[in-house]
């Protein structure tokens, strides 16, 4: 029997192995059980059903691309970080594939208030899942702190370096930061402090699975980001229940919740230092950040991602004009 053919288009194919691509695979794996399925960084032809398209910027010449060659086949966007949070504002292809596209997709609950008001109603929450890992014990002698993320500006690793120096003198604070030198200047910052510091260590860019294995160890994790869609990151973090230490953006309280205790004005190393300290010196509120994600682990399971997933493309193919071939 045919099966209705799907192309993911992402900016970023495997060798990246980014955020976008992650997505995209994630998401191929979970359509090919009922679609055939293509994933390509860039859209020239093709006689898909579907396009779902990652990153309104960079994957725009690929949406205008499908819509000139298909005005009636439908058109799903995915909107990232970049997207929601800077390039849809000034951006004139960006604002071109909102327009064209038949739903957007935001990846963190917040994601629809960045959008006009016109383009709300086509908007749909998709939340990214993670397999759960069991909670390992923790250490008492000190707390351990993870910040994972590349050190580049959009993720604002100095926040982390200066909360570090906050604690210079707190020995029973560690605090771990993974993550490549994609700008070799906060790179030179992080391994000049890892030299000056015994409590802070820059251990560069490591491997997914040793990545997580760090995330389920530590008694808390950093995210300090300025832009998010909605960080994987922080997701694992949560489904290996290790609470969450986050800048206050719409990226990061869209997944932890509006009433969620652990988060801090970007760019404020004070107050993140402050919370650290709290974390370590009263055990209610670790406690308590430990319920308050419990609570939404939930939310990021694969199976409530690939429902979701499943009915977003369904709802599409359903609204194709008769008369195209599947």
């Amino acid at each position: 029997m045919h099966r209705e053919s799907i192309v993911i288009v992402t900016p970023a194919l495997q060798d990246a192995n980014n955020g976008n691509w992650q997505t995209a695979r994630r998401w191929a794996t979970m359509l090919r059980s009922a679609y055939s399925i293509r994933l390509t960084s860039q859209w020239a032809a093709g006689d898909e059903a579907l396009m779902i398209a990652l990153h309104a910027r960079r994957s725009a010449p690929s949406v205008a691309a499908w819509r000139a060659a298909y005005s009636q086949r439908p058109l799903l966007l995915t909107l990232t970080g970049t997207d929601l949070y800077r390039d849809i504002d000034a951006d004139a292809s960006a604002q071109h594939s909102l327009q064209v596209a038949d739903f957007l997709v935001v990846l963190n609950a917040l994601g629809a208030d960045r959008l006009p008001q016109a383009l709300r109603s086509k908007c749909r929450v998709l939340l990214q899942s993670c397999t759960s890992r069991r909670t390992l014990p923790k250490t008492r002698e000190h707390l351990r702190v993870l910040s994972v993320g590349h050190l580049r500006d959009e993720k604002d690793p100095r926040t982390y370096l200066r909360a570090a120096r906050r604690l210079a003198n707190r020995a029973d604070i560690r605090l771990d930061h993974i993550g490549a030198a994609l700008d070799p200047e906060l790179g030179a910052e992080a391994s000049a402090l890892a030299a000056a510091q015994s409590n802070y260590r820059w251990h560069g860019a490591l491997s997914h699975a040793a990545t997580r294995r760090r995330i389920q160890t530590a008694h808390v994790l950093v995210h300090p980001s300025r832009m998010e869609g909605g960080a994987h990151v922080v997701i694992e973090a949560i489904r290996s229940g290790t609470p969450v230490l986050a800048s206050r953006i719409d990226g990061n309280v869209g997944l932890l919740g509006k009433d969620y205790g652990g988060t801090f004005a970007v760019g404020d190393d004070a107050a993140l230092a402050t919370l650290l300290q709290q974390v370590r010196d009263d055990p209610d509120m670790l406690d308590k950040l430990k319920r308050q994600i419990a609570h939404r682990a939930p939310l990021f399971s694969p199976e409530a991602e690939s429902s979701s997933l499943h009915s977003l493309v369904a709802a599409l193919m359903a609204r194709q004009t008769p008369g195209i071939r599947r």
